[in-house]
């Protein structure tokens, strides 16, 4: 079914009134919608399931049917912290943990990371709100500010992993057989494509981080974000 995604101002009593200009466009000249066919909005808390009511130039009109809480999003809160890659290598990695279902992704300048910060926050969330439609979340990712491994707010979570190329015995697989509560806030960090220094992972080392592997092979950054993602989605939905 086609998603748009809105927020409490398009809500007019039992109507959902579409006005930005590229959602308007989207419906009309790619999906070619018209009067009765289905639509589902969602404002990152509920789903609304709708009709299309009226297809005017610079809007569109939809009745609501039914309106669902959020079946989708994780009760326990994962969060990627992930050095900035290069390039269309960062909008794949968004792209992928916004489907996953993700909560926050942290942008990480580490030490190592060759990536020249320019206003890429726009792009990042044009990304969320596509991969968001398309994967039938409700509530979108949210992308952080971009910040230094040290200004990360590590004391929020309950859990927090890092996969390093130079950990060779302590696997991810036994850290989660291991644990004994579990957590509600967890932070799995990624380096960048040069890895992280040694002095970014003894600073983590000393604030509870649990440094694992990933095994014997050596993944790139956007590979583990995605793996990693996937597997603590799994473990804790």
């Amino acid at each position: 079914m086609i998603s748009v995604i809105i927020s409490d101002e398009n809500i007019r009593e039992k109507d959902i009134v579409i006005e930005d200009k590229a959602d308007v466009n989207h419906l009309k000249n790619v999906f070619r919608v018209k009067l009765g066919e289905k639509v589902r909005a969602v404002d990152g808390e509920k789903e609304y399931f709708c009709s299309v009511k009226e297809i005017e130039k610079k809007y569109i009109i939809l009745e609501i049917e039914e309106i669902l809480e959020d079946r989708y999003s994780h009760k326990i809160e994962i969060d990627a912290a992930v050095g900035i890659l290069k390039n269309d290598k960062m909008d794949l990695t968004i792209q992928k943990l916004t489907e996953l279902g993700i909560n926050e992704i942290i942008p990480v300048a580490a030490k190592r990371g060759v990536v020249k910060i320019n206003e890429k926050k726009d792009k990042w969330d044009l990304i969320v709100r596509e991969a968001l439609k398309q994967c039938q979340g409700v509530k979108p990712t949210k992308i952080a500010e971009v910040v230094k491994i040290k200004d990360i707010e590590l004391e929020k979570y309950d859990l927090i992993i890092v996969p390093y190329e130079c950990e060779e015995e302590y696997t991810l697989k036994n850290l989660l057989k291991n644990r004994e509560v579990s957590p509600k806030k967890v932070l799995y960090i990624i380096g960048p494509e040069g890895g992280f220094d040694s002095e970014e992972i003894e600073y983590l080392k000393s604030k509870g981080a649990n440094i694992v592997t990933l095994g014997r092979r050596i993944l790139r950054a956007e590979t583990a974000s995605i793996v990693v993602g996937g597997i603590l989605i799994n473990e804790f939905q």
